[in-house]
């Protein structure tokens, strides 16, 4: 079976975490204070801070950011659930917008169209490694906070995903660009948010009161993001490798594929075909012919607040599914995945 994620971990990845189990400093120090540094680099911002997982970023994100209750934040819904909880942690409300269809990523005239005198912040994924429309977005005026837990390392006119905002976060679960196990990071220019991070992230020994978190990354998880980080070139290299080699394969099979913008230089973090059939039939389609494929999302999540639908979405939703696409997919299984595909998509059995 070709499972749909998996990881890429290397002896070298192993022995980084070895040495820090071995040191007995295994909490939050050195190794956590490097990664940040190394990320912060490598997306070319001021700096990052380290927390506990893409969710906890997000959550102290916004509060550094000065969102509190009675605060409205503007995300797309074709997302994981993971940022509303973000906005209920604060006690802000999560304002839907529609997406870009092409493309999954919330659309600017969406956005524009449910800002409020009460929106404090916009949360930006660039979904699927594809970066949004950043400078439409920019030129709406209110502050960005990037969602980078899908797209480190792809580019918008030369820049870095996470460096436009006024803040961006990253996510190191298992399955994400590059992992940690568990952990993330926020990242930005501006060292009053970061100073802020900072002391959200550690509850004790700290005057005066107030209420922070144990938000915090270990040493462990950080040897392992390290390592990882390094190999980050290699492991794009190999994702557009592939997507490259399904553009090729799979045109002309009645599907349409990830689309190309001259502006953008997307990692293919996910590569999700966009199906003329029913998306559940596929994927059992293709779990018969031993292949493991998702929805791109769980659902969305007008759906899951039980608000108004966003048509883009709702059709985008509907018609997408995400086919296996890793660095350590082997040529061999490459090769299955475009006959399995081809033969779904062109037989007319396959499609009922």
């Amino acid at each position: 079976m070709i499972p749909h994620s998996r990881l890429t971990i290397s002896q070298e990845e192993s022995q980084a975490v070895a040495r820090v189990v071995a040191s007995g400093a295994i909490a939050q120090g050195a190794a956590v204070r490097e990664f940040e540094a190394a990320v912060a680099s490598y997306v070319g911002v001021k700096g990052g801070v380290a927390v506990s997982s893409g969710t906890s970023a997000l959550h102290v994100a916004l509060i550094a950011m000065g969102v509190s209750v009675g605060d409205e934040v503007v995300l797309p819904s074709y997302l994981c659930v993971a940022p509303v909880n973000a906005i209920h942690y604060v006690g802000a409300t999560p304002v839907l917008a529609d997406v870009n269809p092409a493309t999954g990523n919330i659309s600017p005239e969406s956005a524009r169209r449910v800002i409020t005198p009460k929106t404090k912040a916009i949360i930006v994924p660039h979904m699927m490694g594809m970066p949004a429309e950043i400078e439409a977005l920019r030129s709406l005026g209110v502050p960005l906070l990037e969602d980078c837990a899908q797209s480190i390392g792809a580019c918008y006119k030369g820049g870095q995903t996470g460096s436009f905002g006024t803040a961006a976060i990253c996510s190191f679960y298992a399955t994400k660009v590059f992992a940690c196990g568990e952990g993330g990071m926020v990242l930005s220019n501006d060292t009053g948010i970061l100073d802020a991070v900072r002391d959200l992230r550690d509850y004790d020994e700290k005057t005066p009161y107030k209420v922070r978190y144990n938000y915090k990354m270990t040493d462990i998880q950080a040897a392992l993001g390290i390592s990882q980080l390094k190999r980050l070139p290699e492991f794009i290299a190999a994702r557009r490798k592939i997507a490259s080699l399904y553009d090729a394969e799979l045109a002309g099979c009645g599907i349409d594929l990830p689309v190309k913008d001259i502006d953008c230089e997307p990692i293919s973090f996910r590569y999700v075909l966009r199906l003329k059939q029913k998306v559940d039939n596929f994927i059992n389609n293709m779990q018969g012919l031993n292949i493991v494929c998702r929805r791109a999302i769980y659902k969305p999540l007008h759906v899951l607040l039980g608000q108004p639908t966003l048509q883009q979405t709702e059709t985008l939703y509907n018609e997408s599914v995400s086919i296996p696409i890793y660095p350590t997919l082997t040529i061999q299984e490459q090769e299955q995945v475009i006959t399995a595909v081809k033969k779904i998509a062109l037989n007319p059995s396959c499609r009922a």
